[in-house]
């Protein structure tokens, strides 16, 4: 029987290993960006310091190792149930220190969870396992425990308790082992008394801190962002927040600013108005993205305009704008248009799967800050897309910043060239983003900007948009190459980009 309990303990600590270390991943890519760079590392310092650990263990004496194993337990369940409230409050209270406390944290979770499974496998030793049984045993539970995380992570952990609850959920169960252990073995361990005081103090933390997650995510989100938030959610996809000051409201994905209400009528009036101007015979309209639905309310203003098809891959996010009446008012109730279809799925694949040929494409995809995202603005994407729009069609992309990230920007723009499509690169001053890129391309037909409007414009007239079409020195193009999606130097060049702004 003893020997069934820390074989089990063994799935449940490999359980919570992986987890603490896709939480850092996850929070350091949602907060950072560049996915790969901040798991590969993260992996990396975690896999050293289980190594640590593991040459550590090795100083346990052998009739001491039970009682470690329950210290290591509880240590583990500490710090890796703390790590995400940790680092969250951190990143937005204190952004500073934030990379520095994450890989300490890292490191130090890594190096006791690299001293569990030895200290088990000599426990089982000293129970007379055959080494053959015990290690086949052992490392059988450890990748099982190790997959069963893997897959509720994504699936359920991330998107439904979010990662702060997830991380103390963890905790619990490193301390549940460390209880389950003194229960199981008390008459072979020593002042067992002690021990269940601090178990019973760390669980009763962890317990406190799962119950005020929501508290504490509210807490550190009012430090990122410094206005009300008046929604917020964790979808498996994005982690999604809208603030209001006074008549300002304003929407957050992964912590990065997508609009202002006080002046997203800029952006959305450049990135829609210059394609549907030249195109009055156009009747179907794709958009790619602009979950929010602020660019659809500007399509939906053209009569001609028969059916336009939305792709976003997150319901949440369409939902919202959809139900929430202060978000809905912000688009004009655009979803609820019955010339209005909206698809939730991934652009790319459905690209790939669809047949539809539309008169224009307006892409409003966030900026290419990870990989994820970098893939939407590669080759082959932009080719399927040119397949899906008339030979006389507009293609439109929202192309960040050719100010700010100007090498991001003209990748782009020599994307869209590298597919056979001519460009016509243009930029708007949004008072919120400072000035921001666009780049109009076609698959076959001349296009000369408007030098007027049907519709009445906030923003737009002759003078702004011949100004749209014209940069000024220091804007001026940079020979760039296209971003191809097994390099994906779109991803690094925006980094590289940003961060110059940033110092």
């Amino acid at each position: 029987m003893t020997k069934r309990i820390l074989i089990l303990s063994v799935f449940v600590v490999a359980s919570c290993g992986l987890a603490y270390e896709l939480i850092a991943g996850a929070l350091s890519s949602y907060l950072l960006g560049d996915s790969v760079l901040q798991f590969s590392t993260i992996i990396g310092c975690y896999l050293f310091a289980m190594g640590v650990g593991a040459h550590f263990s090795k100083y346990v004496k052998d009739d001491d190792v039970l009682a470690r194993f329950i210290d290591i337990e509880l240590a583990v369940g500490l710090i890796g149930g703390l790590s995400a409230a940790l680092l969250f409050m951190t990143f937005s209270w204190m952004t500073a220190p934030f990379r520095t406390l994450l890989y300490v944290l890292v490191f130090l979770v890594g190096a006791l969870v690299g001293m569990e499974v030895p200290l088990v496998m000599r426990a089982l030793n000293a129970r007379q396992t055959e080494f053959n049984e015990l290690v086949s045993r052992v490392l059988t539970f450890d990748y099982l425990g190790a997959l069963a995380v893997s897959l509720l992570f994504p699936l359920v952990l991330a998107p439904y308790l979010g990662l702060v609850r997830t991380g103390f959920l963890f905790g619990m169960l490193n301390v549940a082992v460390a209880f389950w252990t003194l229960h199981t073995f008390r008459h072979e361990l020593a002042r067992t008394g002690g021990r269940v005081l601090r178990a019973s103090c760390v669980m009763l933390l962890l317990v406190f801190g799962f119950a005020l997650s929501d508290r504490m995510v509210q807490w550190g989100e009012h430090g990122l962002f410094g206005d009300e938030i008046v929604y917020s959610t964790t979808t498996p996809y994005q982690r999604l927040v809208i603030t209001r000051w006074k008549d300002d409201t304003r929407l957050y994905i992964n912590g990065n600013l997508q609009f202002s209400s006080r002046d997203e009528y800029r952006y959305h009036e450049a990135l829609v108005h210059p394609a549907l101007q030249a195109l009055p015979w156009a009747r179907s309209v794709l958009v790619l993205g602009g979950g929010d639905g602020l660019a659809l309310r500007e399509i939906l203003r053209y009569p001609n305009i028969k059916s336009v098809t939305l792709v976003d891959l997150d319901p949440a996010m369409t939902k919202a704008f959809t139900t929430r009446p202060e978000l809905a008012k912000l688009n004009h109730g655009s979803f609820s248009d019955p010339r209005v279809k909206v698809i939730n799925a991934d652009a790319a694949i459905w690209l790939q799967d669809s047949t539809d040929t539309f008169d224009a494409a307006i892409v409003d995809f966030p900026d290419p800050s990870s990989f994820a995202l970098g893939k939407l603005y590669s080759v082959p994407f932009y080719g399927m897309l040119k397949k899906h729009v008339a030979a006389n069609g507009l293609v439109v992309v929202q192309s960040t910043s050719p100010f700010f990230a100007p090498h991001a920007y003209w990748t782009i723009d020599a994307t869209l060239r590298d597919v056979g499509m001519k460009t016509y690169p243009y930029h708007a001053y949004v008072p919120s983003f400072g000035e921001w890129g666009f780049v109009l391309a076609s698959p076959q037909q001349q296009y000369a900007p408007p030098t007027s409007y049907r519709l009445p414009m906030r923003f737009l007239n002759a003078d702004t948009t011949r100004e749209m079409f014209s940069f000024p020195p220091d804007m001026q193009r940079i020979e760039m190459a296209p971003n191809r999606l097994n390099t994906q130097s779109l991803v690094r060049e925006f980094e590289q980009d940003w961060r110059q702004v940033i110092r």
